[in-house]
């Protein structure tokens, strides 16, 4: 669709803008080794922290931004386009970077209290997310690797 100004709509480019940025990423999951790499860090991060065995989805994974990002984006998309025609352009802009602090906030919020309702509801779809698409279950060898990364990480704190 068409503005008047003869430029895309914003709809329009971020669909648009998503099928440049989505397809790589899924590939490179995709293929399984990044995955099971991704996974191998949750497993050995996660052990580490919770002192027990860890499955491949952790809680602090970035995935987990995506429910919070999608609700303060559609609330601030929302807004901003209720602003006069012509403050919608700024109006985005501080709506989008709004989303990402709102989102950022509610992340900490759900780390902190993991067993509340929203908090659960929110990390679902970041939890499909890497359980579906992000991880994989690790080989050995990345374990390996996932273990000497952290104990290379633990030496430089000490």
């Amino acid at each position: 669709m068409k503005s008047s100004r003869g430029s895309s709509s914003p709809s329009s480019r971020r669909k648009w803008f998503a099928g440049i940025i989505i397809p790589p990423a899924a590939f490179a999951l995709g293929g399984g080794e990044l995955a099971g790499y991704h996974g191998a860090e949750h497993v050995s991060i996660g052990s580490y922290e919770h002192g027990e065995s860890r499955p491949k989805e952790h809680e602090r994974c970035g995935s987990h931004l995506v429910g919070p990002m999608l609700l303060t984006t559609a609330l601030g998309n929302i807004v901003a386009e209720r602003a006069p025609r012509r403050l919608r352009n700024p109006a985005r802009a501080i709506a989008g970077l709004g989303a990402v602090v709102a989102s950022v906030e509610t992340f900490g919020w759900m780390t902190r209290h993991p067993a509340h309702p929203v908090a659960r509801l929110l990390a679902r779809p970041g939890h499909e997310l890497q359980h579906r698409f992000g991880t994989r279950e690790p080989t050995t060898a990345q374990l390996e690797v996932a273990e000497a990364a952290l104990q290379a990480c633990l030496e430089l704190e000490s």
